[in-house]
């Protein structure tokens, strides 16, 4: 990544800042950079080849999207994925994914079942033999479509949500291969409501169905305690 120093203008500071933020965001996403984890402006400044000015704004960036806390003089921290953060981010996906479903199914775009269908059976073999990691990236696509599919800017605007609590927090929520199953089969009922073009229906299975996630972190909490 080029420095920004020299000739740079402020003209293609904004395209940099963007560009830093990506390459944050995409190792927090895949956890180079796991939960709790402090991001030093020295050492990434000098790692990405940037001055500290735009490294400072991707991080101001990454915040309003929810992936890290920016602390004074100590730099930016992963968000951590405890039980209050986990549920009060499945909150605001409940909302979202029931209101992106319900759009989709009034839409009627014939092309949507197959986009559907095609990352629920990437699901689906990702469960036997159990890949973890294939499954996550799956179950992202699936719920990704379904944004894409509402039609909406402004839902698809809250897809960083989605990666953050499919993602960023995945090895604290412990998928299973059993938990899976049962979300294939809830994926499968959202996706027959939007090709029945039923809106009402394809929400309420939507929510339901980011509802039992809830459900199930909290049941895991008890268990731990």
């Amino acid at each position: 990544m080029p420095s920004t120093t020299g000739r740079r203008g402020s003209s293609a500071r904004v395209p940099l800042v963007d560009e830093i933020a990506s390459v944050i965001r995409e190792r927090i996403y895949t956890h180079r950079y796991p939960t709790g984890s402090w991001l030093r402006q020295e050492q990434l400044s000098a790692e990405l080849g940037v001055s500290r000015t735009p490294l400072r704004e991707a991080f101001r960036l990454l915040e309003q999207e929810g992936l890290v806390q920016v602390k004074a003089s100590q730099g930016a921290q992963v968000v951590t994925g405890d039980l209050a953060t986990l549920l009060a981010a499945y909150e605001l996906r409940a909302v979202v994914d029931g209101l992106a479903a319900r759009l989709a199914a009034e839409r009627g775009d014939p092309q949507q079942g197959r986009h559907l269908r095609q990352a629920i059976r990437l699901q689906q073999a990702a469960v036997e033999p159990w890949r973890p990691q294939d499954y996550t990236q799956s179950n992202v696509d699936f719920h990704e479509q379904v944004m894409h599919l509402s039609g909406n800017a402004y839902v698809l605007g809250q897809a960083p949500i989605l990666r953050m609590t499919a993602q960023v927090f995945a090895p604290v929520a412990l998928v299973r291969p059993e938990h899976a199953s049962r979300a294939i089969e809830e994926h499968i009922a959202i996706a027959d409501a939007i090709e029945a073009g039923d809106g009402p229906a394809a929400e309420r299975l939507a929510r339901a169905h980011i509802e039992a996630t809830m459900t199930q972190l909290r049941a895991g909490a008890a268990d731990a305690s």
